[in-house]
């Protein structure tokens, strides 16, 4: 258990008389200085010790900040900084939390903006003419239309996917992706995102030989989604943010706490300074301080 030891000398002799007062001096000072020096009693003084046990734990410290920011300082003593770690803190939830939320606005916005101006039918159409016209005329377009187009009209996912792997094969002029099923986060994703999905698109031109021309509505679609990134990416920040401060201020109470336990050790005491013909008291004050 360390100790802090405030020692505290106090002067209980009085030298307020002098010392021809208390002894007999015959004058001569071979005898007097024998007799002084026979009867010299040297002054002392009392010693106080004031000591306190408190003592803190720096892996408890730590551990409660780890929890909770700032409840380390707070244990330490440390209230400014405990002060510090808590607004962060709070400023680090609300941020995430406001930028997750409008994240998800922007989300069901451009969702929206896709579900009315981007059609898989008409990216299907188009596909089927671009692969007859600009890539294969000799391929049997109707086998393809008839596995990619439900009876009703509807497009039939999988019939698509292998329409868009047979696109695939054409290096250079063909189709990197096939597309995810309708709702997916990457259905989503990929018609804002593959030049190959532009033509789904409502404001887009049938008769364009290359789906590397993109509408506007898909250049608008993209910017949407960026922005929702952006948006997501604060919230995410400001996660990272939140374990970073919980992690700092773990390790700051720990050092706190520890500072608080570092022993102080005081020690004052009146020395004694003999001189010609007098005896003169001289306080003294020393420090130690170890960690």
């Amino acid at each position: 258990m360390k100790i802090l030891i405030c020692s505290i000398l106090f002067l209980t002799a009085s030298f307020s008389q002098s010392a021809d007062e208390k002894l007999l001096l015959t004058g001569n000072l071979a005898n007097d200085s024998k007799v002084i020096q026979n009867n010299y009693v040297e002054n002392r003084a009392v010693e106080y010790n004031f000591q306190t046990n408190e003592r803190k734990s720096p892996f408890l410290g730590g551990i409660m900040s780890l929890v909770v920011p700032g409840a380390g300082e707070i244990y330490a003593g440390e209230y400014w900084k405990a002060g510090i770690f808590i607004a962060i803190e709070a400023a680090m939830i609300t941020t995430a939390i406001i930028y997750d939320k409008k994240g998800d606005d922007k989300t069901a916005e451009f969702e929206n903006y896709a579900n009315q101006n981007w059609s898989a039918k008409n990216y299907a159409d188009w596909s089927l003419k671009y692969l007859k016209e600009n890539i294969d005329p000799s391929v049997d377009i109707e086998y393809y239309r008839g596995i990619v187009f439900n009876s009703d009209g509807s497009v039939n996912w999988s019939g698509l996917n292998e329409l868009e792997r047979k696109l695939g094969k054409y290096q250079n002029v063909g189709y990197s992706h096939t597309l995810a099923p309708f709702g997916d986060q990457q259905y989503y994703e990929m018609i804002g995102k593959y030049p190959q999905f532009s033509h789904g698109w409502n404001d887009s031109i049938f008769k364009d030989t290359d789906y590397h021309i993109l509408s506007p509505n898909f250049k608008s679609y993209s910017t949407m989604r960026g922005k929702a990134n952006d948006l997501y990416n604060v919230a995410s920040t400001a996660v990272i943010g939140i374990y970073v401060n919980h992690f700092l201020s773990a390790l700051d109470a720990a050092w706190s706490v520890a500072n608080y336990n570092s022993e102080l050790a005081m020690k004052m005491r009146i020395e004694q300074m003999n001189l010609t013909g007098r005896i003169e008291l001289v306080p003294t004050l020393n420090f130690s301080l170890s960690f």
